[in-house]
């Protein structure tokens, strides 16, 4: 494993660099940097203020997004819990950032992976997993920075059985793909659970249905150009009858309920012990 001099945590000038760490397999489930994956951080800093579960500000004015994950929304159940939970993981901590893909988000901020160092600048806490883990955030990835999202998956597996945080409450919970239930959550982030019925392709777009009618039942949508994704995956969306599925994005109306897939690591494929 390589890491920085320890001067990186007190020297502003050598923070500003780059350095390379490395990852080991004995970390991967425990909040730190997931197994053989290099980590390139590239801004650090110190916590000046959180904004919110999945938000927050260095001292040096730069607001960051933590990547890959989505905590309770301000005015939500458990919106201040979550922000609580991240000030505690990172007060008074030295930061780096990590970026798996597009550096800023729309609103300029920072969309990072998140690391707490330890006093020779060597990652301690991998915080999407922490929060995850506490039960204040829900993985929620994106086709580029869909980094480490089985990893995430898993640890947010663990949470939702122990009934950790958020998941103690129905606004979070996995839905049925029940059409007029999932009506009432139109324009949110949903994770939806059921049995595919049937799988079809038109004018290039494929539809998995969750019920026999497609104009009021749940379905997800993937396109033409997002497919090769899935192949690429080894998902092959022509046999996916039968399936039981976990997804997981924004509901829309078109026809019934649905959700819009853009990368495989939106979809789980769910056995029957695996909650």
């Amino acid at each position: 494993m390589r890491f920085i001099s320890g001067v990186l945590a007190q020297d502003p000038d050598i923070l500003s660099r780059r350095a390379v760490l490395l990852g080991g397999s004995s970390l991967l489930l425990t909040g730190r940097a997931p197994a053989q994956t290099a980590l390139e951080l590239e801004d650090f800093g110190k916590l000046a203020r959180v904004i919110d579960g999945d938000s927050f500000v260095l001292g040096s004015g730069l607001k960051v997004r933590l990547a890959n994950i989505f905590a309770p929304e301000i005015g939500q159940e458990y919106a201040k819990a979550a922000s609580s939970a991240l000030a505690t993981l990172m007060e008074g901590r030295n930061i780096g950032l990590s970026y798996t893909g597009p550096k800023r988000d729309r609103y300029d901020r920072a969309l990072a992976q998140v690391y707490t160092l330890q006093p020779d600048g060597s990652p301690d806490q991998w915080v999407q997993s922490e929060m995850v883990r506490l039960g204040y955030g829900r993985v929620r990835s994106y086709a580029d920075t869909a980094w480490e999202i089985e990893t995430l998956l898993e640890i947010e597996s663990t949470a939702r059985r122990a009934g950790r945080g958020l998941w103690q409450s129905d606004d979070f919970k996995v839905r049925a793909p029940a059409p007029n239930a999932l009506a009432q959550h139109v324009d949110s982030f949903q994770i939806i659970e059921g049995l595919i019925i049937s799988a079809a392709q038109v004018r290039g777009m494929t539809f998995l249905n969750f019920g026999s009618d497609y104009k009021t039942d749940f379905t997800v949508s993937i396109s033409r150009r997002d497919r090769r994704k899935f192949e690429k995956a080894g998902i092959d969306l022509g046999d996916m009858e039968g399936r039981r599925v976990r997804v997981r994005g924004w509901v829309e109306l078109y026809n019934g309920p649905v959700i819009w897939l853009d990368h495989p690591q939106a979809i789980e494929f769910i056995q029957s012990d695996v909650s």
